[in-house]
Order: structure tokens, then C-alpha cells, then sequence
């Protein structure tokens, strides 16, 4: 499997002077990104072999290199000519004072250094601040739905459902059975991902959070905050939590890249509104997870979909309002519309809403009307899972999912 993406974002990022550092949840395939796509790369362009200095840490038969000393050691023994040298490093958390070892790194002048980790530290959006401004982090997702199309011998639709249900966790693909999916998923969510949320952090309550997690996972794609949150689990639950408690837990889950939060900007007003926001798992099939597999919403998993697709392209996403005022019985009402994604990359901007379907033109003025409401000329689309792409009369480009989901160049157009 290719994961050109972000092969191509390492190879940008040669010889710049920086540690290289790829974060991502565990067993998103970051191992495989680095031994094997990169250093065949690095291979096929001419580098010999014993220029690159390969070690895999968490490798019993390398657990000498676990010590610092030993580790810059055996690499400075390594390098022997005035020619570059590749440092790859998988699991480097398991060296002590790993920091201080890849920071010693860049005295070396002719040198280039690639990390990944997998613990709880190094799933953390904060590790490049470890390196005192000399880290460069390359943020790598579960596989796309292009990705998991590659040499998929199923049917879109069939591809699509198995997408939506068991997400793109690399290891998914060579498993047959939904029993082993299931299975699989919610070991690795609540043995993996939440002990790592829990061992590096000081939670009191690890119920409550993990309470907090299934809500989210069963509120994608709705609008919340901190309060709303607390009054739920009063409510509900019968527990008081306070809304600043809660934030501690959406920052630890943000923090492990487990969920990201897409903000609510007021479009007229050019300004971010605090409150409410929208929360999205970086993979549906760890959301499903989290609820064991009991609430399946194609509505909401689509669009959690698109906000993880628009974040692999390297687009900034928040969640549009806009001012949509009309007369009733000669009474002016004042309204806000939400436009599901305001999209930004550089100068360029782009207003995105997701649609399951418009079976009819009802339905399609109604996914429109945020959009036209709108003054300003960047692009405007609604991605439709069933209808083919094409311009409707209001110059609104309507965007089949697939088509979207499987063409890398598709907002460039």
C-alpha cells in the first residue's frame, strides 16, 4: 500500500535542518511510513544502505540502544564519511532522555533525522515542543477512503459501508470477519487509546471521562459545550461534573489526537464564536468503538468522514454561521444558518455542507440556504452521497461523495 500523502510531505521536508517527527495515533501506520516507504524511497534515489542508520527501539534484539549514551554512541560510530546520513528511529520513547539524544542529533552536520512514537508522550500534540523549536511534525491519519480503496476488490457501496463501520485502521484490511473487526476496535480503544489518555495524565475519574468520550462518539457532528455537557450528565447520569472538568477531559482527548474540534466562526462578523463546537473522532471505527457498534447514523459518520478528509488535505475546518434574515407576517425574523464547514488553506477558502441525500428540490433549497446567504465569492459545494457531480442553477457545485473522496485535486477544481 502507498501512502503518497505523506511520503511526499517527508520528502519536502529532506535536509532542513529539523527533527522529523511523525505523530499519529498507535497502529495508524507510522512504522510503515518511515522503514518501509521512505527508506525504499531514499534507497531508489541512490542513498547506499549503510547511510541509513535504521533501528526499531521497541526490538528486543536493540534494547541496548534504549540508553542515550549508548544510542548517540552507536550513531556517531556510524557515521564515517562527510556524505548525508539517514536517521530513522521507530519508537524512540523507549530511549531515556530521547529528547536530549535527538537534539544532539543536529550538531551532527551531515545528518537528517526521522522519528515516530507511540506512547503516551509521543501521541501528544505538544511533543514538538520538546525540541526546542527544531521539531517538524508530520501528522499522519488512518487511511483515507482512497487509501482504503487501494486493491479493494469490493464495490464502492460495500467499501463505503465497511469504511463507515470499522473505520481505516490499517491492520482492518486484512481481517475477514465483522466479528474480528468488532473485536479487534474495541480492545485497542479501551486497552490502548484511553490507558494511554489515562497512564499520562492524573485522571481521578476515569469513569466519568470515559462516559464523556461515548457521548461524544454518539453526538458527532451536533453542537456542544462545556455547560451543556455538565447538564447532560446531571440530567442523565445523575453526576455533577463541572464544566471545567469537562474542558480537562476535551483537552486530553484533542490532546491525543483521539478527537479534533472544529470551532464555530461567524462568518459576517469575521470572528470565532467560543462556544458551542463540534467534535470529530480522527476514525469512525474507533467511534463505533467507543459505543459498541450500537448506533450506526451514516448521516453523521459521512460527515465526520469529510472533516477528517479536509484535514488529510491540509485544510484548516470550523463550523460557518451565518445571518439569514426574511419577513413572516410582515415581521422581520432574524435567524442563524450553519454551514457544516468553512474550509482554509492559505488565501483560499472554501464553504462545504454534507448531504446524505436531496431527493427533492425541497430539500435542496434547504441545504443551500446557509451557502447563498453567504456574501463573498469563494467556492460553495454540498457533497451529495447520491446524486452525480455538477453545478446546479445557482452556481453551487453539487459533489458526489466518492467522486470526492477518491480525487485528491477535488477542491482545486
Amino acid at each position: 500500500m502507498n501512502r503518497n500523502v505523506y511520503l511526499e510531505k517527508l520528502i519536502k521536508k529532506k535536509h532542513n535542518g529539523m527533527i522529523k517527527v511523525i505523530t499519529g495515533i498507535r497502529r495508524c501506520g507510522k512504522s510503515y511510513l518511515l522503514f518501509n516507504l521512505f527508506n525504499n524511497y531514499l534507497i531508489r534515489e541512490g542513498v547506499k544502505e549503510d547511510h541509513i542508520i535504521k533501528l526499531a527501539l521497541d526490538d528486543r534484539t536493540n534494547a541496548q540502544y534504549r540508553d542515550p549514551d549508548k544510542l548517540c554512541d552507536y550513531v556517531h560510530s556510524m557515521i564515517l564519511d562527510k556524505d548525508m546520513y539517514y536517521i530513522l528511529l521507530d519508537e524512540v520513547q523507549f530511549v531515556n532522555e530521547f529528547e536530549d539524544v535527538l537534539n544532539s542529533f543536529l550538531h551532527i552536520e551531515n545528518e537528517d533525522t526521522y522519528v515516530t512514537g507511540s506512547n503516551a508522550k509521543f501521541l501528544s500534540k505538544d511533543i514538538i515542543t520538546e525540541f526546542r523549536g527544531r521539531g517538524d511534525q508530520i501528522h499522519l491519519f488512518p487511511l483515507s477512503f482512497s487509501e482504503f480503496m487501494q486493491d479493494n476488490p469490493m464495490e464502492m457501496e460495500q467499501a463505503w459501508q465497511n469504511y463507515l463501520l470499522f473505520g481505516g485502521l490499517p491492520q482492518i484490511l486484512g481481517m475477514k470477519s465483522k466479528r474480528d473487526k468488532q473485536d479487534f476496535l474495541k480492545d485497542l480503544f479501551s486497552q490502548v487509546y484511553v490507558k494511554d489518555i489515562l497512564e499520562r495524565n492524573d485522571v481521578r475519574n476515569p469513569d466519568e471521562m470515559e462516559e464523556l468520550l461515548s457521548y461524544l462518539a454518539s453526538a458527532v457532528g451536533r453542537l456542544t459545550n462545556q455547560k451543556k455537557l455538565s447538564d447532560t450528565f446531571k440530567s442523565v447520569k445523575g453526576k455533577s461534573i463541572h464544566p471545567e472538568t469537562i474542558k480537562n477531559y476535551l483537552d486530553l482527548f484533542e490532546d491525543s489526537f483521539l478527537i479534533s474540534k472544529a470551532n464555530r466562526y461567524d462568518i459576517k462578523g469575521r470572528k470565532y464564536i467560543s462556544t458551542p463546537a463540534k467534535y470529530y473522532f480522527v476514525d469512525t471505527g474507533l467511534r463505533n468503538a467507543c459505543l459498541n457498534f450500537r448506533q450506526y447514523e451514516e448521516s453523521h459518520l459521512m460527515e465526520n468522514v469529510i472533516y477528517n478528509e479536509l484535514l488529510i488535505r491540509g485544510y484548516s475546518v470550523d463550523v460557518g454561521v451565518v445571518d439569514y434574515n426574511y419577513y413572516s407576517d410582515d415581521q422581520r425574523i432574524y435567524k442563524k444558518l450553519e454551514i457544516d464547514f468553512v474550509c482554509n488553506l492559505g488565501s483560499n477558502r472554501i464553504y462545504i455542507q454534507s448531504a446524505l441525500a436531496m431527493s427533492n428540490e425541497d430539500k435542496e433549497k434547504q441545504e443551500q440556504l446557509s451557502l447563498q446567504n453567504v456574501d463573498d465569492n469563494f467556492k460553495k459545494m454540498i457533497i451529495v452521497k447520491d446524486i452525480p457531480t455538477h453545478f446546479n442553477q445557482n452556481g453551487i457545485l453539487i459533489y458526489n461523495l466518492f467522486d470526492f473522496l477518491t480525487d485528491s485535486e477535488a477542491l482545486d477544481r
